[in-house]
């Protein structure tokens, strides 16, 4: 009895130790917030068919719950304020915050939140898809990129990042505005693409 007892106790040991060993001490979901000073939210639309015109949005924020070491995620939302658009031109920024674009009084903000999230490429690249809301309208987009890494800055904190792409059509949230060319062509293209480098840190 007491040589099978101790069988017994040491086939459970092995199994703990097994389990142990199959979940790291240091994997864990924690929230990352977005780290708003080094961060990038840029688009670029065609413009008289010719080339394009780049901008982005300034003022945003949002997080990712996620496990850094698994690569493993379980929610992303952002908010980004629509009247921190730039495009470097004062005149087109106030064309674009008025009621033919962003309309930016009445819909002050655009939000973005995750519904599934697919990896591939050993566990770097990924694919998100979420729901787009702006103008009211909420649409599927999916978002494909890389996840970067994780580091820890001087300061303790621990930081991980993060590049998205991505392709909507503005005519699908109700922002038709443009004007036809003698050729044919928009002043303002329908497909706009979508860049994101975003650096997040673990919230303490």
């Amino acid at each position: 009895m007491v040589a099978r007892d101790r069988i017994q106790a040491r086939i459970i040991i092995g199994g703990l130790l097994a389990v142990l060993w199959a979940f790291p001490a240091w994997a864990e979901m924690a929230r990352y917030d977005v780290d708003l000073d080094h961060s990038t939210v840029e688009f670029r639309v065609a413009h008289m068919v010719l080339s394009n015109t780049s901008g982005r949005f300034v003022d945003y924020k949002g997080f990712i719950d996620m496990d850094a070491e698994a690569k493993t995620v379980k929610t992303i939302e952002a908010t980004i304020q629509t009247a921190s658009i730039t495009t470097n031109q004062q005149k087109r920024d106030q064309h674009l915050r008025g009621p033919d674009f962003f309309n930016v009084e009445k819909y002050p903000t655009m939000t973005f939140k995750l519904k599934s999230y697919l990896k591939s490429g050993g566990g770097n690249e990924y694919s998100a898809a979420g729901e787009l809301t702006l103008l009211g309208v909420t649409k599927d987009v999916v978002l494909t990129g890389a996840f970067n890494g994780v580091a820890k800055d001087p300061w303790g904190n621990v930081r991980a990042g993060f590049t998205a792409e991505g392709t909507v059509n503005r005519k699908d949230f109700g922002m038709n505005w443009s004007k036809t060319l003698d050729n044919g062509g928009l002043v303002v293209g329908d497909e706009v693409h979508i860049k994101l480098d975003i650096e997040c840190i673990k919230a303490k």
